[in-house]
């Protein structure tokens, strides 16, 4: 069994290097000297992996790159986010690439798990391994792609219970890196015919599934149009045994929200204008400023003033039962409010109010005590957090309760409306 290591320990990284170190040494690296700090006093904020649950791991927390030269067997999990033009930030990896290229040594193996677009592992990151090691690629050492799976929040879809895809720069190398990930995967691996084709599948997923959910989206606002409930109208539709099963919602975070921009980033270099991928995106986007404009809309019509009420969030974070609020598209529905003037607060139950202050310099509490009571509510996440009995105390016959999930239907008394 081959020495691993994991560079990057975030949502991806921190739960496959504690699976690797059941069975053999694992060097769990990261840059951030506060992440190292508290894993190494077992706490993981990203509520991932509780280490109560595992005993005897072999694994050593470090941001030394020292280290990294005990493992021949490296794993780089940085995420790989978009810019504010929504072009990809390939910073990370590159960054991520260098490290590991100092700490390089033959007969080593790179196994990139990072989304990107196709080309981006063999054209970018292995020249940069090259220069930094000075050893030579299909010579001294061999780089795969096996792109994560992750689900954060997700207990059920679990790092060993998710078929794992893998490629390798040459059939021996596949066979070491499926041979590798085989040994902890217990749902299986599937070896992909190259690195391409592997990059391409990962970046297809979740373009495939926010293609989907912007046209239930888009039904969404057609159908509110239309006083028709979508809801109804896609559990009807649900019936009939070839019908997808999507439902409307905000689509953030570092997957779905993300990675189709790396896709279209590189159709368009070739080239080629994606139309159906760009348009998801932008019906995906508008959601938030709808919801926002539809509060606004029921505050008219019910002659709440505006000038003098207190909108009230439930959830920040970018899905349920996750504190990671990057991406969150419940901001954009925050800041679309704010521009009519309109006063928020924000309750998360497991969002970090520091965090929240630092990426979107706003204030939120984790305890619903500490909200007024407000005419109008807007249900954004759907944290197992928020039980019946605490939510009736919110809401009384002249509430506007705003449902985007779907998990207040049963509290309302006043006027109600679902996405």
């Amino acid at each position: 069994m081959r020495n691993i290591s994991v560079i990057g320990l975030g949502y991806v990284g921190l739960p496959v290097a504690v699976n690797f170190a059941k069975s053999t040494q694992v060097i769990g690296f990261d840059i951030n000297t506060e992440r190292i700090s508290e894993l190494n006093n077992n706490q993981d904020s990203t509520n991932e992996i509780d280490f109560s649950e595992f005993e005897n791991l072999k694994l050593k927390f470090s941001n030394k790159i020292e280290d990294l030269k005990d493992a021949d067997f490296h794993i780089v999990a940085v995420p790989t986010p978009i810019d504010n033009a929504k072009k990809p930030n390939l910073n990370p990896i590159i960054a991520a690439s260098k490290t590991v290229g100092r700490a390089l040594k033959k007969n080593d193996i790179v196994v990139y798990e990072s989304t990107v677009y196709p080309g981006v592992t063999e054209d970018i990151c292995i020249p940069l391994l090259e220069k930094e090691s000075g050893l030579k690629h299909g010579r001294d050492f061999w780089v795969g792609y096996s792109p994560e799976r992750i689900n954060p929040g997700d207990k059920e879809h679990t790092f060993t219970k998710i078929t794992k895809v893998v490629s390798g720069c040459c059939e021996e190398s596949l066979k070491i890196i499926s041979d590798t990930y085989a040994s902890v995967v217990e749902a299986g691996v599937y070896e992909a015919s190259s690195i391409k084709v592997a990059e391409a599948a990962k970046v297809i997923e979740n373009t495939q599934r926010d293609v989907n959910i912007a046209l239930i989206n888009e039904l969404a606002v057609i159908f509110d149009g239309m006083n028709i409930n979508t809801i109804e109208v896609l559990e009807a539709a649900g019936t009939k045994w070839n019908f997808l099963n999507f439902r409307p919602g905000l689509v953030g975070g570092h997957c779905i929200g993300v990675d189709p921009y790396y896709l279209t980033h590189k159709a368009q270099e070739l080239g080629y204008h994606p139309e159906v991928i760009l348009s998801g995106r932008k019906i995906n986007d508008y959601i938030p400023k709808f919801i926002a404009q539809k509060a606004v809309k029921l505050m008219v019509k019910s002659k709440v003033n505006i000038a003098d009420e207190t909108i009230t969030i439930l959830g920040l974070t970018f899905k349920e039962n996750c504190p990671d609020l990057r991406n969150s598209k419940v901001i954009d529905i925050i800041n679309e409010i704010k521009s009519y003037g309109i006063k928020i607060q924000i309750h998360d139950p497991q969002a970090s109010i520091t965090e929240a202050r630092q990426e979107y310099g706003i204030e939120i509490t984790n305890n619903l005590n500490d909200l007024i009571k407000s005419k109008v509510i807007i249900g954004a996440v759907s944290h197992k957090e928020y039980n019946q009995e605490e939510l009736n105390k919110l809401v009384d016959d002249e509430t506007i309760v705003l449902d985007v999930k779907g998990f207040l239907k049963n509290i309302h008394n006043g006027t109600y409306w679902s996405l």
